[in-house]
């Protein structure tokens, strides 16, 4: 799908026309700029490459600046691939938020804040094990019987248990587009989106 690269700044709210407060969550989208633009013909498929965000040159690797040069742009600290672009674009293209002037919906795509190490009560969602008296006092947030029996003597793969809780990549899907701020490149949109402020964000149409 089209779309472009952010960055989430955080969450405010906003009133609508019928006067209710609304949450919003506030996103600096672009200006991105094309970095490389891939056809059938060459690349078995056909996309055009975004980079967002300036990058110092001894930061970037001399074959990223090989390609930035090439493209005849500066280095970007932020590179992604979309696909279905109705328009045509060619190197050095800038597209920013008002590329989201006509849109109503789009799909946020972040990186869940970090938990740690997490239970199964809170990774799971589990119901904890029995009761806290007579005699059991350090099972009650335990996961339980694992399953594993005499054949086959193991634990089968993809059992829930406690484990490492977030930094997944998460696709908040359907949020409405509040208001285009295309003088400061923000982008409302209703509701949250996951990552912590600063994170950067991949918003689609």
């Amino acid at each position: 799908m089209p779309g472009l690269i952010g960055k989430k700044i955080g969450m405010t709210s906003v009133f609508s026309a019928d006067g209710k407060n609304v949450p919003c969550t506030v996103i600096e989208v672009g200006p991105c700029v094309v970095t490389q633009v891939k056809s059938v013909e060459k690349d078995g498929y056909a996309a055009v490459q975004l980079g967002f965000q300036e990058a110092k040159e001894k930061n970037t690797s001399n074959a990223l600046l090989g390609h930035f040069k090439k493209a005849g742009v500066t280095p970007k600290r932020h590179l992604a691939e979309f696909t279905g672009f109705d328009q045509e674009y060619n190197l050095g293209d800038t597209i920013t938020v008002e590329f989201f002037n006509d849109a109503t919906f789009v799909d946020v795509i972040g990186t869940s804040k970090g938990k740690g190490f997490q239970g199964v009560m809170k990774r799971h969602g589990f119901g904890g094990v029995g009761q806290t008296t007579h005699g059991q006092d350090d099972r009650a947030r335990k996961p339980g019987a694992i399953g594993a029996c005499s054949y086959p003597a193991k634990v089968f793969k993809g059992l829930r248990m406690g484990g490492q809780m977030g930094g997944d990549r998460v696709t908040t899907q359907n949020l409405k587009v509040l208001k285009v701020i295309s003088e400061h490149n923000l982008l409302l949109i209703k509701g949250s989106v996951a990552g912590c402020n600063g994170s950067i964000v991949i918003v689609q149409k």
